[in-house]
């Protein structure tokens, strides 16, 4: 049985004008932000709880979603399992049809019902096929998902300081090892600690306006984090003092684009980003193709890259920048998920790569 669980009607608005009707699922209230598209297929309690998808309306195009349930959410652990972060980051999800029904060794609640607790809303019965046909042709748009005849206005998250709102709000510290990591969170999923906490390392989680400058370790990692990088001046500016420091540096996806800045590079927004777990991606050195997650809208440009650095990754699907590495330092970063939370774990040996250098 698949149905939607709730019959509160409602509808999605894009700014052009567009319409969708729909059911709502989860809290019922109005809400606004990016309308963007993923395609995955599986793993959306990763996806959901991902910080890089903050202030936006996520639309699965997959047609189904839910039918494996929702693992416990309650789980003692700071480092959650099975989820990317503390809580539900989109602030809507819109989906064609949510099971109500589900089949899963680890699940222990259905989607709406995990909605309902978190207070965020859902809608479902829409023709994503159509939206995202409607998105790869415009753009990625805002939008607002509208109860009845209830205002809400249009939220525009390259407008807000998105990773304020994700970043770790004390500094944190997980693992024993001799080997010190230092973390500046821009909204750091989970697994990305779970794959650094391997052998003799520690790792120290920072917010990312912490002072860095007075910090002792042995590398850096710069995280994922939702937004516009141009807004953090600041981040930058502490990346390039870093660089002085020869220590071994690796970023991903924002802190791909901070370290890229930080570098002399300039970026740029995607029409519509990379939002799915199936970007496949060539290694400029070796040209072996790799399957990657991916989740963000803006990109590095290539022709902006420094003599020093060099290309290491590129987009397949649209020939953008997907990885930068230096030709001398210890740096280097990446624009898809190595630590593929959903998957597939493809590009995972770009953390083995990182702790050989820092050992």
């Amino acid at each position: 049985m698949v149905s939607s669980p709730s019959v509160t009607e409602a509808h999605l608005i894009l700014e052009n004008g567009k319409k969708f009707k729909g059911k709502i699922f989860g809290a019922v209230k109005s809400v606004s932000g990016e309308v963007v598209f993923n395609t995955g297929m599986v793993g959306y309690p990763e996806t959901l709880t991902d910080p890089s998808y903050k202030g936006q309306i996520l639309v699965s195009t997959y047609p189904m979603m839910g039918n494996y349930g929702v693992p416990s959410f309650y789980e003692a652990n700071t480092l959650k399992e099975h989820f990317e972060s503390d809580k539900i980051q989109v602030n809507a999800y819109v989906v064609s049809e949510i099971s109500e029904l589900f089949h899963h060794w680890n699940g222990a609640q259905n989607i709406d019902s995990w909605f309902k607790n978190s207070g965020v809303t859902g809608l479902a019965g829409i023709d994503t096929r159509t939206l995202t046909k409607i998105l790869r042709e415009s753009g990625t748009m805002l939008g607002r998902i509208v109860v009845g005849n209830s205002q809400v206005k249009l939220y525009d998250p390259a407008k807000h300081d998105l990773i304020q709102e994700v970043t770790t709000p004390m500094v944190q510290n997980f693992g024993k090892g001799k080997k010190k990591i230092l973390l500046i969170d821009c909204g750091c999923k989970n697994r990305i600690i779970h794959h650094l906490l391997r052998n003799d390392y520690s790792v120290k989680l920072v917010p990312y306006d912490h002072d860095i400058s007075k910090e002792e370790f042995d590398g850096l990692v710069i995280s994922n984090g939702p937004g516009n990088p141009e807004m953090y001046p600041k981040l930058i500016e502490n990346v390039k003092k870093i660089f002085a420091k020869n220590k071994p540096m690796l970023g991903i996806c924002m802190g791909h684009q901070i370290i890229s800045m930080a570098a002399g590079a300039k970026t740029f927004k995607l029409k519509y980003g990379h939002r799915s777990q199936n970007q496949p991606v060539i290694d400029e050195k070796t040209k072996q193709c790799f399957i990657t997650s991916q989740n963000h809208g803006y990109a590095m440009d290539t022709k902006s890259l420094p003599d020093d650095w060099e290309p290491w990754f590129t987009n397949l699907n649209d020939g953008t920048n997907e990885g930068i590495i230096h030709k001398k330092k210890p740096f280097m970063s990446v624009q898809f998920h190595p630590e593929a939370a959903p998957g597939p774990v493809d590009t995972a040996f770009i953390f083995d790569k990182f702790l050989r250098v820092l050992k």
